[in-house]
């Protein structure tokens, strides 16, 4: 179905009260330990067996792991159990679920024909923090493009790179798309880097947009480019300033290895994911007000465990829990809580000091509703 015929059948499913779908619990969210900056880490395709099959084959531990507080994510897109990384990427932005493909819009208005859910790098930014995107994917990824784009496609690349050299965010890096045009992002403020000693003669406060072409998910490109730990220190340094920032950091190679079931590959794409993590940890416990939170948009390729081992048992995604980790805060979970994916942006959200309804306002919440066996639900969470 032309996904904008989907806004006309959902208004149809609006008058006469059919609905199938879920995430229809409050998002109520309580005070939260307060803090100026916060650096999420998304490591795409990260289930619990991967953390356990790195831990196993290198023989060491897990920055992530010492954090004090571990609970799990529940994903999943509004219309099914399993998401994709735009959908997944989206409620971890948005804090909204939508429907598998679509990138920072509701699922009854993929279209934009209403309005759109804003993301937590839109709200920090009105708030005047900085803000910044960090991928070893290309730019136009599913998740660096849900957290600075809002379309009916992930497969919309023009699109999505084209908000993006228009944007507010201060960094966005990652590997080269061909519908990257280097004149307009220059003449929309930023300094285009393509090589690590480029990114590394940024100065804090400045504005950038990274293209790099070697592979920044190995912890040696052998090429000028950076690894995703320098970025991540890099990005950190640029982005620091009195007020506060936000920083999405993606490790976008754990997912692909793992669709390709390369054991040995996905757990060298980890281990530099959490060397990235190790950088934000030593920059938090300096700063004394930064909050780091670690999890996925959802896992990849079945890992389970067979004969003292983990293997793939699927080359896609599921439906399982990821981890999620805190660190400087004493209260976004609890050991052992299983939060929605959606809730993580919006308790960052109260940690920041905002308000949830800057995610979806009240009119929003008016307009998307369904009526349910005569109870009202709001189709926005």
């Amino acid at each position: 179905m032309n996904k904008c015929m989907a806004v006309l059948v959902s208004i149809l499913m609006l008058f006469t009260g059919v609905f199938f779908g879920t995430g229809l619990e409050s998002t109520k969210v309580g005070e939260k330990d307060q803090v100026k900056n916060v650096i999420l880490f998304i490591g795409d395709g990260m289930g619990e067996n991967h953390l356990k099959l790195t831990k196993q084959k290198l023989g060491i531990e897990l920055t992530m792991e010492t954090f004090p507080y571990r609970g799990q994510s529940k994903t999943r897109s509004m219309t099914g159990p399993i998401t994709d990384s735009a959908a997944g990427g989206t409620a971890l932005s948005c804090g909204v679920r939508t429907e598998n493909g679509y990138i920072g819009t509701y699922w009854l208005d993929p279209c934009q024909t209403y309005s759109v859910p804003r993301s937590i790098t839109e709200i920090a930014n009105a708030h005047g923090l900085r803000t910044g995107v960090v991928t070893t994917d290309s730019v136009t990824g599913a998740t660096p493009a849900a957290f600075s784009a809002h379309t009916n496609s992930r497969k919309n690349r023009s699109e999505i790179v084209d908000q993006q050299m228009h944007s507010f965010l201060d960094i966005v890096w990652g590997n080269e798309d061909s519908d990257f045009d280097k004149a307009t992002a220059e003449a929309n403020g930023f300094t285009v880097v393509e090589s690590e000693s480029e990114m590394n003669a940024l100065g804090n406060g400045s504005k950038s947009f990274a293209q790099f072409n070697g592979d920044t998910w190995k912890s040696d490109t052998g090429t000028d480019d950076p690894t995703l730990s320098e970025m991540t220190e890099k990005a950190i340094s640029v982005l620091d300033n009195d007020k506060g920032f936000f920083l999405m950091v993606e490790g976008a190679h754990i997912d692909k290895h793992s669709h390709r079931n390369n054991a040995d590959n996905m757990v060298l794409a980890l281990q530099e994911f959490d060397k990235a993590i190790a950088k934000a940890l030593d920059f938090a416990k300096k700063d004394g007000n930064t909050l780091i939170v670690v999890t996925a948009d959802h896992e990849t390729g079945g890992l389970r465990a067979k004969d003292g081992t983990y293997v793939y048992t699927w080359g896609q995604h599921t439906g399982s829990n990821v981890p999620l980790f805190v660190y400087g805060s004493s209260n976004f979970i609890e050991n052992g809580e299983q939060i929605r994916n959606l809730m993580v942006p919006r308790i960052i959200a109260a940690s920041l000091g905002f308000d949830e309804s800057e995610f979806t306002n009240a009119k929003d919440k008016q307009l998307y509703t369904a009526t349910v066996v005569g109870k009202s639900y709001s189709l926005v969470a």
